[in-house]
């Protein structure tokens, strides 16, 4: 089965799509035939980061127009790059709400009008049905991990928020969000006139500021929100802590960068950890993290690092379409397991 997966992540860097043919006689087995990210232009950025404060018809509109802008994206994407038609596109769309302890969460791009635009059939909204089931909406990498990166005893990603997946003692997928990474650390480079701290330069000619981190360290008591963090986390706890020790933007981003690594080196023990997601290229952040952890790191082929969770949201299309289980309640706290997903047809 050949599946567009489609993911725009916290950080905003843009639109990641992938092009995956799946082997229906075992899953696992899979040919990537093309991936890209079409980044957001300055007005798209804008309008995505300011919708947290939309008011409900603003929204509306932006959940319908997001969602023929990625039929538009997808059909580019098939042009682009001359691939056959897909059987479906799995799509994640844009988080703007997630608040699973309060019983909601809100990712726009309307799925019927992805599905018009692109005249794809189409999966989308996975998160409300895990939270109706008693679940956090979120991880949901862990199934792809569970099936696609078995090897590995850790799978971190690092993309605007940290999150990492493994098997416990009695062999069950367990996983969890650590820390907000790159929504706080690319917020603090535009400080700078930089869309993100490219390496982590900026942050290796700063000093940690004491207590910045410890004040930082206490947040990091997440208790249940530590199955998800969303935006809200940041916004009303991390934040107005920065705030208070804006003096220096170079010694923000060092005590900051400090304090992500630590939180990852907490949270792993030994053995071999895969690294993906934007944060695998600041070099400085995985310098920190090989000093404080015991865990060997591998960083994978460019592909897997930048596409990971696109591939992810492929194979959980591919699942639903097959209606088998695509969320584990061993991760996300749901009360069982379940095949998660609206489905738009493309009517004949």
């Amino acid at each position: 089965m050949k599946v567009i997966g489609i993911m725009s992540g916290t950080s905003l860097d843009g639109v990641d799509m992938i092009y995956v043919d799946f082997d229906d006689e075992k899953v696992n087995k899979y040919q990537i035939l093309a991936a890209k990210t079409y980044p957001y232009s300055g007005d798209q950025k804008k309008k995505l980061y300011d919708a947290f404060h939309f008011d409900s018809k603003q929204l509306m509109e932006l959940h319908v127009d997001f969602g023929s802008f990625l039929g538009r994206l997808a059909k580019r994407f098939i042009a682009d790059f001359d691939l056959p038609a897909p059987d479906w596109i799995s799509s994640h769309g844009h988080t703007i709400f997630h608040e699973p302890l309060k019983g909601y969460t809100f990712q726009i791009g309307h799925g019927a009008y992805l599905m018009a635009a692109s005249e794809v059939n189409t999966v989308c909204d996975f998160r409300p049905q895990d939270i109706a089931l008693g679940g956090m909406g979120a991880p949901f990498a862990p199934i792809g991990d569970h099936i696609l990166f078995k090897e590995y005893d850790y799978c971190l990603n690092i993309g605007g928020f940290a999150n990492v997946s493994y098997e416990d003692e009695k062999g069950k997928r367990q996983a969890h969000d650590i820390v907000a990474a790159n929504f706080v650390l690319n917020a603090m480079a535009e400080w700078l006139g930089k869309p993100y701290d490219e390496g982590g330069k900026f942050a290796r000619q700063g000093k940690i500021i004491k207590d910045l981190f410890n004040e930082l360290k206490v947040q990091s008591n997440l208790g249940d929100l530590k199955l998800s963090l969303g935006r809200e986390f940041v916004e009303e706890k991390i934040f107005p802590i920065l705030n208070k020790f804006s003096n220096n933007i170079y010694n923000l981003l060092r005590t900051y960068v400090e304090f992500i690594a630590s939180e990852i080196a907490t949270s792993v023990g030994k053995g071999k950890m895969l690294i993906t997601g934007g944060g695998a290229y600041n070099d400085f952040l995985i310098e920190r993290i090989k000093a404080l952890s015991e865990t060997e790191i591998i960083i994978p082929d460019k592909i897997i690092v930048d596409f990971k969770e696109a591939l992810i949201f492929a194979l959980m299309g591919y699942l639903r379409v097959k209606n088998k289980v695509n969320v584990l309640a061993s991760v996300t706290g749901a009360r069982k397991d379940h095949s998660s997903g609206v489905i738009y047809l493309v009517p004949e």
